[in-house]
């Protein structure tokens, strides 16, 4: 009976929306208790970065991808929070203030939304640090905590420092290593991280600036003093992982050449990558020892 009840409220609520919608009509906002704006996120970067800003309360929704511990450094404090389908339907029904959305989101739920009257704020994809910040900066002021987002950009800028002091004149070179043999080249995040710290990535050496795919021999001529990879371990659950345990590789990086950094933690721009920083000092402590 219960889920007879549920299904009947729900037919209703999508009959209630799309007959907002062929009336041009738009869901109506109402503003969050303390006058601060309720927010709907569609994808799981514009989580991190509302979830870290935002109060809970604020928070209508989350992508469907929130709570995915490979991709999100915060997936253990999102199951308090909706997950959304990704479509348009149930943000619509949520009524947000604004929508939070990368990019790279479907752009047809994206314009849709914006043709509903909503209010739709879109984050590219960063591809160095100053652009994270920029971002930082931007969910704060969409959330109404730019104190908050301050603080944040405060605590990136000490790591940054942090990382610094322990890789200063050391000029080591590093390769980022990902599954089946993918570079990140100098258009990453990673890459952007590892730079600022002053580390040199070796990419460009393999002929693959931007990032691409390189033969196992070529990445064990290339001789980097360290690889980067997102996890530690001597099992493999796929051919992906399995390349990053060739034995030629293990041979010349064992886990003493290897610096080990979580996707989780370089998979978006934000708040995590002060995270990504304390890491890399404790690998790079690691590995010197």
């Amino acid at each position: 009976m219960g889920g007879n009840l549920r299904s009947a409220v729900n037919t209703r609520i999508r009959f209630f929306v799309a007959a907002l919608a062929m009336a041009g009509g738009v869901v109506p906002s109402p503003v969050h208790a303390e006058g601060l704006p309720r927010i709907a996120s569609m994808n799981v970067c514009t989580d991190q970065l509302l979830v870290t800003l935002a109060d809970p309360s604020q928070i209508l929704g989350l992508s469907r991808y929130g709570r995915d511990r490979y991709q999100s450094f915060a997936a253990d404090d999102t199951h308090r929070y909706r997950i959304l389908s990704g479509g348009a339907e149930d943000i619509l029904v949520l009524r947000p203030d604004v929508v939070v959305a990368s990019l790279f989101d479907k752009r047809s739920t994206r314009e849709l939304l914006k043709q509903k009257g909503l209010r739709v704020a879109e984050f590219a994809v960063p591809r160095n640090l100053d652009e994270v910040k920029a971002q930082i900066s931007q969910m704060g002021e969409l959330t109404g905590h730019p104190d908050r987002a301050g603080a944040e950009i405060a605590r990136l800028d000490v790591a940054i420092a942090r990382a610094r002091l322990m890789v200063a004149d050391k000029r080591y070179t590093v390769l980022p290593l990902s599954r089946r043999g993918w570079v990140s080249g100098s258009d990453s995040l990673i890459s952007a991280l590892l730079a600022e710290t002053g580390l040199f990535n070796e990419a460009s050496e393999l002929g693959v600036g931007s990032g691409g795919y390189a033969s196992l021999e070529a990445i064990v001529s290339l001789k980097p003093d360290f690889i980067v990879v997102s996890e530690a371990g001597d099992s493999a659950d796929d051919d992906g992982k399995a390349f990053l345990l060739h034995p030629a590789l293990e041979r010349f990086y064992p886990p003493a050449k290897r610096i080990v950094i979580p996707d989780r933690l370089t998979v978006c721009g934000g708040v995590m990558l002060a995270d990504a920083l304390d890491v890399l000092v404790k690998e790079l402590q690691r590995v010197e020892r």
